[in-house]
């Protein structure tokens, strides 16, 4: 018997193997796990065998995000000036005016979702005059989740928008007494404006977007993050803005295993994309690195039921069955697996009509399907989907806007907004995952916050007890739970003999700190096939040391990504980084409780 490549020991390792739930050692060779147990397992090295002494650390399965929109967000990731965890708007302004002066013609300054103002100490919106004072000269793009954006003066020029521009459907450019546009963006309900105006930016150099991609995973792994579902987007051209993710999965540079599935561009011609597509690629197309899911997250832009909880929920076209119930045909009958964003009940229901009709014809017969999101999905549907073999894949978008959603709908039904506890008791498959970047933040640990303790980003308590999960069950909707929504449930979210060696050394004891802890936990070592990809502090000497940020005014290469608590006051080293490893990082005010905030456990060693 061959000697293991690596053994990881002396830590408290939870598998989600049922019948081995916690083990101290694993062995890996070949990018598998090839046993679990104790300190045993040293005795099955060689001289060649790498050890990692894990110093009593728990170490979980790499975690699955069911739902981040992870090609696109590499594509901009280097451009965008996240405010994901920033604790005051104070902070955030600062942010943007450094950043406005290090940012050269053409370019913008992009705040591309991921925050909510809840999560600020002032509780509120910053002001377009707030905005203009910070950056009086380089256009300024900043997304408020799907219901608005805030673009100063100079993005007013840059984008052409007058008094004689006229609104698109679905959406309002708000304008002052004179008629001229304020820089208020709002989507009514739908966000195509927003984005829309956003794709109107410079664009990175294709070299830049290479680096801008290493740099995303490398964010992601900083969480743990060792899988992704793609699920497409808007402004997501297949294949063009696919070359990059393409290129790094040829060089095999990947850092994150990436499954993805084709998103219609196209109004009116969905079923010509996807009858291209069926044609020429097929669902499994790749490796285990980077492969073809299926069709979605958009099937058809006539069901498209975007969720903007400041707005009364959308009525649906009236052709949303018949252009539905052709392309879902289309796809049953090529059995491709397909996925559909669905936030409305009453959508849900139009959306199953179509379903058990095609499933008549062409029987699904255990194709893969599944919607995304289900806020507000009712019994009735649940037994419905249940019925056809779908699964769900939610995530926490509530924790970033459950105050708007609660207002709008009450207490009541914010309460089950998703039901969660209810799916997992019909055993329907649920993956959890984020919806970033510009809705949610790409951190799983706030997700993994909200799905255990009920709670948004600003403190809110939406969930009662019996719609909130205890800490494993969560874990396993982030491991085990996602890899059903890409078939790979016999490859990924366990660590049992036979599965991938991806997992992640954690900061703190998910299973033991205190709840308002646990959206603070980062990875402090993260694997993926059996090798390291990320590691800080007392593990930062095992992994490959990070690509200088291009270009060089990037944000990236000041700030990070995700606001590290741990950055206030310490001086950065290059490229953005700390001595320990770690990246820093007008609505009237309203009441809400508590802010919350993020910690390092990096010091602490």
């Amino acid at each position: 018997m061959n000697a293991p490549q690596t053994i990881l020991y002396n830590g408290a390792i939870t598998t989600l193997d049922e019948h081995t739930p916690q083990v101290s050692a694993v062995a890996v060779s070949e990018g598998r796990i090839t046993a679990i147990g104790g300190e045993e397992l040293l005795d099955t090295a060689d001289a060649q065998t790498q050890r990692i002494d894990l110093k009593g650390h728990r170490v979980i399965p790499g975690l699955n995000d069911s739902h981040l929109h992870v090609i696109r967000g590499g594509l901009n990731f280097n451009m965008e000036l996240r405010w994901d965890g920033v604790p005051t708007l104070a902070d955030a302004l600062k942010m943007l005016r450094d950043q406005a002066q290090r940012t050269p013609p053409p370019q913008w300054v992009r705040v591309i979702g991921g925050w909510t103002e809840f999560q600020f100490a002032e509780r509120r919106m910053p002001t377009l005059a707030e905005i203009n004072e910070a950056a009086p000269e380089t256009p300024v793009f900043v997304l408020h989740l799907y219901d608005r954006a805030l673009i100063n003066k100079a993005a007013l020029n840059q984008l052409g928008y007058d008094r004689n521009t006229p609104d698109p459907p679905g959406g309002e450019i708000e304008r002052d007494r004179a008629g001229n546009p304020t820089g208020l963006l709002i989507a009514k309900p739908n966000a195509m404006l927003l984005y829309a105006s956003l794709a109107k930016g410079p664009r990175l150099s294709f070299e830049d977007q290479v680096n801008s991609t290493r740099h995303f995973m490398r964010e992601l792994n900083r969480f743990g993050l060792t899988s992704i579902i793609d699920a497409g987007g808007g402004f997501q051209n297949f294949p063009d803005d696919y070359q990059v993710i393409g290129q790094l999965a040829r060089d095999r540079e990947m850092t994150l295993r990436i499954a993805y599935n084709l998103f219609t561009q196209h109004p009116k011609a969905e079923l010509e994309d996807f009858s291209t597509w069926v044609n020429s690629v097929t669902p499994g197309q790749g490796d285990d690195f980077y492969r073809l899911n299926g069709a979605g997250e958009m099937l058809v832009f006539s069901a498209a039921d975007f969720e903007d909880f400041l707005q009364p929920r959308p009525d649906l076209a009236p052709q949303l069955e018949e252009e539905l119930t052709r392309v879902v045909r289309l796809l049953a009958e090529r059995r491709w697996p397909f996925r559909l964003h669905a936030t409305y009940d009453e959508s849900i229901s139009r959306f199953l009509d179509v379903f058990e009709s095609v499933d008549r014809e062409v029987p699904f017969d255990g194709l893969r399907w599944f919607f995304d999101h289900a806020e507000t999905i009712t019994p009735r549907n649940l037994e419905r989907v249940r019925s056809l073999g779908g699964g769900i894949a939610i995530q926490d978008r509530m924790a970033f806007q459950g105050e708007y959603f609660r207002e709008r709908y009450g207490r009541e039904a914010a309460e089950h907004s998703p039901p969660v506890t209810r799916m997992l008791e019909m055993g329907i498959p649920v993956g959890a995952g984020t919806d970033a970047t510009r809705v949610a933040s790409y951190n799983p640990w706030v997700s993994l916050y909200w799905l255990v303790t009920g709670r948004t980003v600003g403190g809110l308590q939406l969930y009662p007890e019996k719609n909130r999960l205890d800490r494993l069950t969560a874990l396993r909707l982030y491991t085990v739970g996602s890899s059903w929504f890409s078939g790979e449930e016999d490859a990924k979210g366990r660590l049992v003999p036979g599965q991938f060696a991806d997992l992640a050394v954690l900061s703190a004891d998910y299973l033991g700190v205190p709840e308002q802890e646990i959206k603070g936990i980062e990875s402090l070592l993260t694997m993926v096939d059996g090798k390291v990809v990320y590691g800080v502090g007392k593990f930062g000497n095992l992994a490959p040391p990070s690509s200088p940020v291009s270009p060089d005014w990037s944000p990236v290469g000041h700030y990070g990504g995700y606001h590290h608590a741990a950055a206030d006051g310490h001086a950065k080293q290059g490229g953005g980084s700390l001595s320990c490893g770690c990246t820093a990082a007008s609505r009237a005010e309203r009441r809400h409780l508590p802010l919350w905030g993020i910690g390092c456990d990096c010091f602490a060693f």
